[in-house]
């Protein structure tokens, strides 16, 4: 920044001065080489404000020789009638204080304006003249107590030439207020610390401008700016602040309107090329026309422009049709009383009096003023020429924008002298300070005062903030053809810097896009990801540039553009779309379904068999097959059947903490119950045996008391077993999800295996103790050999039990339930089917058999 200034400085300085003995010897001074710059507009006053505008687009180049005094700096290109507004607006706002009674009574305010020609080394020369005075010969022993001619400077319209201006040496600092130098690097007080502005920073402009971009979904544009302070600066801040928003930038192509023309076509080119359907131009509209230029040659798809404040809403840009549909930040809008009434107050011989109102009178009319030099071919104004009826940007005041921040920069100017000048109490002026000059002091207040002013000035608040920069307000602008086909700036929307995050871009009304479409139009490089997909990104492409990936078996992703899938909980499995975590299915062996209901038929069909052969018993157990084969046991052991084929209801149903508990404890205790009611038939049948061998009296020692206290020992010890197990590490319903991973398994897991095989173990030792001893005493001679039954049941017993074990360990789910109630209910048929049917078949269909003689033997019968 420094550099552009130092250059400028010696462009302009070393060609004009020359160092020069004045006729006092005693005195050594300096005088201009060349006249000094030509104010346009002035008016002498107590206090003089300065401007500059860039009124003409560019500066007649001229050749240095060092050879020969060099000719003036003097304008040339077109003439910029909305810069001329600009300049008569500052006007209009002067006359309007002085004309008040409130602010500033009693004191002129006077201006000196000048044109910039949209040149830096102009802009910076013509600083130097507002600050030193418009005298040509300096001395050096003189004081500089009159320096600082004017108060205050209201310039420029572009950021490069007020960077100069501010980076311009001076005492003291004269304040500079800017009404549409709007680069970020501004806000740097420690380089620019007189400097100060009514419009907002680019710095808010970037970052609505990438909100905008977000807010319908573009992810995927080009961009392209001028390569000048203020669109380096502002690409630089938007292109942070699209990062941010997770924009990805296809291209950023920088260009300014005297690059080669080579250069201007490359850029246009990559525009056509690009896959973007969005551009966000932060172009100022002098480079913009240019690159248009070039643009209109080649074949463009649909482009959705996205503009700066600098194009966006410049009325000359309104003749490219290309940019309908264009969206972007405008200054807001405002009106000014008076404001017009003051512009179309203009005769010929007031123009004619001015030389630049001469010039704005001929360029708007084509026409020249009598007064003037006239050529060949050109036509003399003949008087009838109004401004009334001329359209262009100079009577153009409908959207007022850039002009209401001249109003407010000239505003706040004065209030700053006002507090200075006019002392105050309770609200009123007593008085001001008329004969108050400017010195290097009071200059120097001047900025203190400006940046503290506050005040509301046509219901707009202006005040400046530490960097001297005002509160950030916009308007979000739509090109649309109105109704008789002129292209007219919308107001669709607003952007409020100070609103809560959240609601700092608010839309008003419907957005008309590119080509008349009311949809918006999209701009992105890959499409969405749906739902239960994630994003992928592309090798070597920006993260905007992705495919979609379906998530994994066990994830889901449940929102559009899901960067990561998410792990279902162990609960729970996606739904096929991959979107939702959906609970996964429970199972368990239930009554409801098949399975559980044939297992429970089962069991209820072998109690219902086990107590109607102790029916049959019972009603029978007088008869000599009843009373031999040991009523008591035998009816013990149907009991203990019949909870066995009941037992097995407490597996079916889903499990809890009760029922977890209760079919493993009664299943053991009920199984060795009934072990132990077989296991003392045995021995009973044994001790019969021993008993009849001469002088054995061993069935004294194996009676009614002993056989129960045997079925008693033998089911404490289980009881035992089983009062440890639950005490310790009882079963619990578990849902296990490690077998299958689309659904749950509701299982009671047996909490302490030791106390789990411990039951099984000690039920597996009775019945192997059981089938020895019957298989010792199947060979007894006795006509109706109960052993011989007692060892087909324990064999039967065994070998089911020996099987489950492996089935039991392999079978899934539900079926792990099936398996163990149908070893309960196979082995307790098997008990049922080979001791107590063969007895019943006797009692019911052989009655004859059921004599004592029969059963001792003496009836010769065939084996059964």
């Amino acid at each position: 920044m420094w550099t552009v200034a130092i250059v400028a400085l010696l462009v302009v300085t070393l060609p004009s001065i020359n160092v020069v003995t004045i006729q006092d010897s005693s005195q050594v001074g300096c005088r201009l080489l060349e006249s000094s710059g030509t104010v346009i507009l002035t008016q002498p006053g107590d206090f003089i404000i300065g401007g500059v505008f860039s009124i003409h687009t560019s500066l007649k180049t001229t050749e240095l020789s060092f050879t020969h005094i060099p000719e003036s700096l003097q304008c040339s290109g077109s003439f910029d009638f909305r810069e001329l507004r600009f300049a008569r607006a500052m006007m209009f706002t002067i006359e309007e204080i002085n004309n008040s009674t409130e602010l500033l009574p009693g004191i002129k305010l006077g201006y000196q304006i000048y044109d910039s020609c949209s040149s830096v080394s102009v802009a910076t020369r013509v600083t130097f003249q507002l600050i030193n005075g418009l005298e040509s010969t300096f001395s050096l022993s003189a004081p500089c107590s009159n320096s600082a001619t004017v108060s205050a400077i209201v310039a420029e319209s572009g950021s490069t030439p007020s960077i100069a201006m501010a980076l311009s040496p001076s005492f003291p600092p004269v304040p500079q207020v800017s009404h549409f130098a709007t680069c970020a690097c501004l806000s740097n007080k420690q380089q620019y610390p007189t400097f100060s502005r009514t419009v907002p920073s680019d710095h808010f402009q970037a970052t609505a401008l990438a909100q905008l971009v977000k807010r319908f979904g573009w992810t995927w544009i080009g961009a392209v700016h001028s390569d000048s302070d203020y669109g380096n600066s502002g690409m630089a801040a938007f292109l942070a602040a699209a990062k941010t928003e997770g924009i990805c930038i296809e291209y950023s192509e920088a260009f300014y309107r005297t690059n080669p023309l080579s250069r201007i076509q490359r850029v246009a080119e990559v525009i056509q090329r690009s896959t973007a359907r969005v551009v966000v131009a932060f172009v100022s509209t002098g480079d913009m026309i240019v690159l248009l230029e070039d643009l209109l040659e080649l074949s463009l798809p649909p482009l959705q422009w996205v503009g700066s404040e600098s194009w966006v809403t410049d009325p000359a840009m309104t003749q490219f049709h290309m940019f309908l549909g264009a969206v972007g930040i405008g200054i807001r809008r405002a009106v000014i009383p008076g404001l017009r009434t003051f512009l179309l107050d203009l005769s010929p011989a007031q123009a004619s009096a001015s030389p630049i109102l001469r010039e704005f009178w001929e360029s708007a009319f084509r026409c020249r003023l009598a007064s003037g030099p006239v050529g060949p071919g050109e036509r003399v104004c003949n008087g009838s020429e109004s401004l009334q009826q001329l359209q262009n940007a100079y009577t153009d005041t409908s959207q007022l924008r850039i002009t209401n921040m001249v109003y407010k920069a000239v505003y706040a100017v004065a209030h700053g002298l006002h507090s200075l000048v006019c002392a105050e109490q309770n609200g009123s002026t007593l008085h001001c300070d008329r004969g108050m000059k400017p010195n290097p002091l009071q200059v120097q207040h001047v900025l203190e005062h400006i940046r503290k002013v506050n005040f509301t000035l046509n219901g707009n608040r202006v005040s400046f903030d530490a960097n001297g920069d005002p509160v950030a307000t916009y308007e979000l602008v739509n090109w649309q053809l109105s109704e008789n086909g002129q292209v007219e700036f919308v107001t669709v929307g607003y952007y409020d810097a100070s609103a809560p995050e959240g609601e700092l871009l608010t839309m008003t009304r419907n957005i008309t896009w590119t080509g008349g479409q009311s949809q918006v139009p999209k701009s992105v490089c890959s499409e969405s990801c749906p739902p239960g997909t994630r994003k992928a990104v592309q090798r070597g492409k920006p993260v905007c540039c992705y495919d979609c990936v379906p998530c994994a078996e066990d994830e889901i992703s449940n929102k559009t553009d899901s960067l990561d899938c998410v792990r279902c909980p162990s609960d729970a499995w996606p739904n096929p779309q991959g979107d939702a975590c959906i609970p996964k299915p429970i199972e368990f062996l239930s009554f409801s379904e098949y399975l559980g209901i044939i297992l429970a038929a089962s069991s209820v069909v072998g109690a219902c068999l086990a107590i109607a052969i102790a029916a049959v018993f019972y009603l029978h157990k007088d008869t000599p097959i009843v009373r031999a084969n040991n009523s008591e046991l035998s009816f013990l052991l149907l009991f203990s059947l019949t909870l066995c084929f009941l037992c097995s209801l407490t597996f079916i149903g889903r499990p809890s903490q009760w029922s977890c508990m209760l079919r493993h404890t009664v299943f053991g205790v009920t199984f060795v119950l009934c072990i132990s009611c077989v296991l003392g038939k045995t021995i009973v049948v044994l001790m019969a045996f021993r008993a009849t061998l001469p002088g054995s009296n061993v069935m004294k020692w194996f009676g009614p008391p002993q056989q129960r206290l045997s079925v008693l020992a033998f089911t404490f010890v289980q009881v035992l077993i089983c009062v440890l197990w639950l005490t310790l590490s009882p079963p619990f319903p578990n849902k296990n999800m490690k077998y299958y991973k689309d659904k749950i398994i509701l299982e009671c897991d047996v909490g302490s295996a030791v106390g789990f095989w411990a039951v099984l173990g000690y039920i597996g030792l009775l019945s192997l103790m059981c089938f020895v001893l019957a298989f010792l005493a199947r060979k007894l001679p006795d006509n109706f050999n109960e052993a011989k039954f007692i060892t087909f049941s324990m064999l039967i017993f065994c070998a089911v039990w020996i099987t489950f074990i492996p089935a039991y360990v392999s079978s899934p789910g539900k079926f792990t339930v099936a398996v163990e109630i149908f070893a309960i209910i196979s082995s307790s048929c098997g008990l049922v089917m080979c001791i107590f049917v063969p007895k019943c078949f006797i009692i019911l269909f052989k009655p004859e058999k059921n004599t004592k003689k029969h059963m001792m033997g003496k009836v010769p019968s065939k084996a059964l």
